[in-house]
C-alpha cells in the first residue's frame, strides 16, 4: 500500500515539476498566464490512498507588467478582458497577447496569424457596431477632398485704431477733389496702411490642389470691421462688414458667409466661413481656431489605435480614416476556459458565454497602444516553488526505496 502512496506523490509532484517549468520557460512570453497544480487526497474507503492532482488552473486574477514597445499595432489590456481572434479554421480564440501586424491582404493578425475581431466601418467610415468581423485596414489611397467650409475664430484688437476706409474711386481719395480727406484710404492688399491685421488659411480644391484663403482685418470704427477676402494674392473676392456688442461678443454675422471663387481644371469653389465664436477684446489680434475641413490626396502611411480600440489608417497628408474598433471579451468563469496554447483560451461551458464590448466600458479595461503585457510569472517563487517540488519528489522516490529495503529484509529473512 505505501509502494501505492509513493507512486502517487511521485506522478503528483512529475505533474507540479512539469507546471512549474513551463511557467519559467514561458517567463517572457507576452499575454502568457501563470499555472498551479492543485492536489486533493485520495482515499479508499477509510484508508489513505495517496494525492492525485485536482487540477492545474491559471492565474487570471494578476496581469502582468505592461512595457512600452514603439510598434503602433502593440496592444495592452489594462484590467479585465481578452482580445477576440480567429484562425484559419473559423474557431475563435481568446487571448492576452497583444503582438498584432497586418497580413497580405491587411487584416489585423496575431503573431499566430490568428485574426483580430472588432466593429468594421461602412463605405463612408462611420462605425458599424451591429456585427463583429474581421479587422482590414483600406490600403487605397485617400482622394482629395474640397474645403467647402472654414470655422475661424479670433480676437479682434479692442485698441485697434480705426481707419477711415472708403471704396476705390471715392472722391475723398481725389486731392483736386473738394471732398478730399487726407486721413481717407482705399483698401489695398499691399498697403498695410489700409487694414489692422489679416490672416491666410490653406484649403483645397476638388483635384487636391492648395489654394490660400486671406482675410484682412479693417476697423472702421468704435465696434465695427470690415473683413477683406483675397484668394492666391488676386483680386478681392469677398467684402464682409463685422459688427461686436458692447461685451466683446459677435453681433453679425450670425451665420457663415460664402466664399466662392474659380480653380483651374476642378470644381468651382465655394467655401463658407464662420466668425461664431470670434470676440472683440483690448488685446493682440491672434487666431484661436483656424479649421478647413478638405484636404489634399495621400498614401497609407501607417495605422493608429486608441485606447478605446478605435484603428485608424494614416496618411501622408497628415489626414486619418477610422477603418474599426477593437473589442474585448470577458467571461464569468475565466477558469473554465479551454486552453489551447499557453496565451490563448476557447469558450466552454464552464466558462460561460462571453460579454463582448468596446475597451473602457462595463467591467472591460482600455488598451494601451504601443505597448505589451509581459507574463505574469513570479520567477522568484517559481523557482522556491521548483526547489519544494523537487524535495517532495525526492521525498517519495526515497519512500519507495525504503519500502524496497524493508521488502529485502522480509525475504531475506524467511
Amino acid at each position: 500500500m505505501s509502494l501505492n502512496i509513493a507512486l502517487s506523490g511521485l506522478d503528483a509532484s512529475n505533474s507540479e515539476l512539469n507546471t512549474i517549468s513551463h511557467n519559467i520557460a514561458n517567463a517572457s512570453t507576452y499575454g502568457f498566464k501563470g499555472s498551479r497544480t492543485e492536489f486533493s487526497a485520495v482515499y479508499n474507503g477509510m484508508q489513505p490512498g495517496g494525492v492525485e492532482v485536482a487540477s492545474i488552473s491559471q492565474n487570471f486574477d494578476e496581469n502582468g507588467s505592461i512595457s512600452g514597445t514603439g510598434r503602433a499595432m502593440d496592444l495592452a489590456i489594462n484590467g479585465s478582458g481578452f482580445f477576440v481572434t480567429k484562425d484559419s479554421m473559423g474557431q475563435t480564440l481568446y487571448t492576452r497577447a497583444g503582438v498584432f501586424g497586418t497580413d497580405s491582404n491587411n487584416y489585423v493578425v496575431g503573431n499566430t496569424g490568428a485574426k483580430l475581431q472588432g466593429y468594421s466601418v461602412d463605405a463612408n467610415n462611420n462605425l458599424m457596431t451591429g456585427t463583429v468581423g474581421d479587422v482590414q485596414i483600406a490600403t487605397s489611397s485617400l482622394a482629395a477632398r474640397a474645403t467647402d467650409s472654414l470655422q475661424f475664430v479670433a480676437n479682434f484688437d479692442a485698441s485697434a485704431s480705426a481707419i477711415n476706409l472708403v471704396a476705390a474711386g471715392d472722391p475723398a481719395l481725389d486731392p483736386a477733389n473738394p471732398a478730399y480727406d487726407s486721413t481717407a484710404v482705399a483698401f489695398d492688399p499691399n498697403d498695410p496702411t489700409s487694414f489692422n491685421s489679416s490672416y491666410t488659411s490653406q484649403v483645397f480644391d476638388s483635384l487636391g490642389n492648395s489654394h490660400t484663403v486671406t482675410q484682412y482685418f479693417t476697423k472702421t470704427d468704435a465696434n465695427s470691421w470690415e473683413v477683406n477676402v483675397q484668394v492666391d494674392g488676386g483680386a478681392v473676392v469677398d467684402t464682409v462688414p463685422v459688427t461686436f456688442n458692447t461685451d466683446g461678443t459677435l453681433n453679425s454675422p450670425v451665420s457663415a458667409f460664402n466664399v466662392t471663387f474659380p480653380a483651374a481644371g476642378a470644381e468651382a469653389m465655394s467655401i463658407d466661413v464662420s466668425l461664431t465664436g470670434s470676440t472683440q477684446f483690448g488685446a493682440d489680434f491672434g487666431v484661436s481656431t483656424n479649421n478647413p475641413n478638405g484636404y489634399t490626396s495621400g498614401e497609407l502611411a501607417g495605422v493608429r489605435v486608441e485606447n478605446n480600440g478605435m484603428v485608424y489608417a494614416t496618411y501622408t497628408n497628415g489626414e486619418s480614416q477610422l477603418q474599426g474598433q477593437v473589442v474585448l471579451a470577458n467571461f464569468a468563469n475565466p477558469q473554465g476556459l479551454t486552453k489551447v496554447s499557453g496565451t490563448s483560451w476557447t469558450q466552454s461551458f464552464g466558462s460561460g458565454n462571453p460579454t463582448v464590448g468596446v475597451p473602457g466600458t462595463g467591467t472591460l479595461g482600455d488598451l494601451t497602444p504601443g505597448a505589451l503585457e509581459g507574463s505574469n510569472v513570479d520567477l522568484t517563487g517559481e523557482l522556491v516553488g521548483l526547489m519544494t517540488a523537487q524535495r517532495n519528489y525526492q521525498a517519495n522516490a526515497k519512500t519507495i526505496s525504503t519500502e524496497d529495503e524493508l521488502m529485502q529484509v522480509l525475504f531475506n529473512s524467511i
